[in-house]
């Protein structure tokens, strides 16, 4: 994997419905909004966060309306943001400077760090709330106009959560968001749930007793599952008792000599219908899940072990070289419910992050998986894999590095691939950001908008038709 330290600078401008210059042609087809999230501040005083994680969210909005782009910009302002203006930083993922003090938060919550509300991961629609998500369990709801804070969003359930999913599956065919929560405790789990449309009351799927517990980060579904990947990187609340401990991060554990478990939940019944085990390997991101027959089909980007979480601190990332760590591979597995066995194979032969689909076939049997390539030297590139032929269409262009891709498909889509992809783009030669259009089926850049100064590296947004 390679980086680039600009990516990592702090960005204290907003601006507000700024029309960048923009080069060659946005389909006029192309209406409504992508709204991404990530981190943005990394300094508060003389203190530089210690890693990537921690930096004080910021949205950004890409409106698109009739061949014409409106880019914005604005902090989360929330008790974190307001805290590290005024110098101080608690609760971050990598840097908490309570020390001793903290002993008298984590103990009465089971070990669990107090939850930070600077929720810089992901978005989501939810209720006719537009919510800024981390895997800590408060949420920020926001205005998708001005990106102005709005307040904390609160669901209408009591379910137990320590760590939640800041990836929720966006399930068009049930119309349903479905998420995860892990609980802490003398018998820690993990609660399955969906959201239905139009509501804030999660109803639970399934409850499944946790091994570690351990740190997940994402879902699939396919119609009839929900399926989460349990690694070896456990969540230690004793570690985390330490009072010299830096955050959330200390609580992780890499454990080799667990097996990784793969559980698969009948999404209707609850009951777990398979719950393989293979080697250790870790996974961030899953790309999607379908039935093939009688077997469970799930893709994912895998790495070897969880040391891609310490190497993102950013004493790694500010360094002169690239930090050394092992590339993620998409791969595939076919689980098979009768024998409880799974069977793993490589789709590509590059290195990837950041995998995304087109909607319409979350759930469903997909053809194209489009992702950021990471094994560029300076240079992270844009790629998308045909599952079917098991080839694959590559860009990229040194000193540019591609974000997480977006498909969006036409609104008259014949096939999974007629649209574009939307990807952001920080050209550290140029020290901007631009944000670009290629086409779904070719990659050819199609527009390039050129924003008003260089974004540092984000995590993850969602394209909304009706903003």
């Amino acid at each position: 994997m390679t980086v680039s330290g600009t990516g990592f600078h702090s960005l204290t401008t907003e601006v507000h419905d700024h029309h960048p210059t923009v080069e060659g042609s946005i389909p006029d087809w192309l209406s409504g909004t992508l709204i991404r999230n990530g981190p943005a501040r990394f300094e508060v005083g003389d203190c530089r966060v210690n890693h990537w994680f921690d930096g004080l969210a910021m949205l950004r909005r890409y409106a698109f309306d009739d061949g014409l782009l409106r880019y914005s910009n604005r902090f989360l302002r929330t008790d974190a943001y307001a805290e590290a203006m005024d110098g101080r930083l608690t609760g971050q993922f990598g840097t908490d400077t309570r020390g001793w003090r903290r002993l008298l938060e984590i103990i009465p919550s089971l070990g669990v760090p107090d939850p930070t509300d600077n929720a810089n991961v992901h978005v989501a629609h939810i209720d006719g709330e537009y919510v800024a998500l981390t895997e800590a369990p408060r949420r920020v709801a926001f205005d998708p106009e001005t990106l102005e804070t709005r307040g904390r969003f609160r669901f209408h359930d009591d379910l137990p959560e320590h760590i939640t999913a800041a990836h929720f599956v966006d399930d068009p065919h049930r119309d349903e968001l479905v998420g995860f929560a892990t609980q802490f405790g003398r018998r820690p789990q993990y609660h399955l749930y969906r959201l239905p449309a139009g509501c804030r009351t999660r109803e639970v799927i399934a409850s499944i007793d946790a091994n570690g517990p351990a740190y997940i980060h994402d879902c699939s579904v396919t119609a009839n599952h929900v399926i989460i990947v349990e690694s070896p990187l456990v969540l230690s609340v004793f570690q985390a008792l330490n009072p010299f401990a830096e955050g959330a991060i200390d609580m992780l554990d890499w454990q080799p000599e667990r097996d990784t478990r793969v559980l698969v939940v009948n999404r209707n019944t609850g009951d777990v219908v398979a719950d393989p085990t293979f080697e250790p390997a870790f996974t961030f991101h899953h790309v999607n899940a379908y039935v093939d027959g009688g077997t469970i089909v799930l893709d994912l980007v895998a790495f070897p072990n969880g040391d891609i979480v310490d190497t993102m601190s950013l004493s790694e990332l500010d360094g002169n070289g690239f930090p050394d760590v092992p590339d993620a591979h998409l791969m595939r597995y076919r689980i098979n419910p009768d024998s409880n066995t799974v069977n793993r194979t490589r789709l590509y032969d590059g290195a990837m992050e950041m995998p995304r689909v087109a909607r319409s076939v979350v759930g469903r049997r997909h053809r194209y998986v489009y992702g950021q390539v990471t094994d560029r030297t300076g240079a992270n590139g844009l790629v998308k894999v045909d599952c079917k032929t098991g080839t694959a269409k590559e860009w990229w262009k040194r000193s540019v590095y591609i974000e997480e891709p977006v498909p969006v498909q036409h609104p008259d889509a014949d096939t999974e691939d007629e649209g574009v992809v939307l990807a952001t783009a920080l050209n550290t030669q140029r020290e901007r950001t631009e944000l670009m259009i290629f086409d779904a089926a070719t990659l050819e850049v199609q527009a390039r908008a050129v924003l008003p100064h260089a974004e540092p590296f984000g995590f993850h947004g969602r394209f909304f038709q009706n903003v």
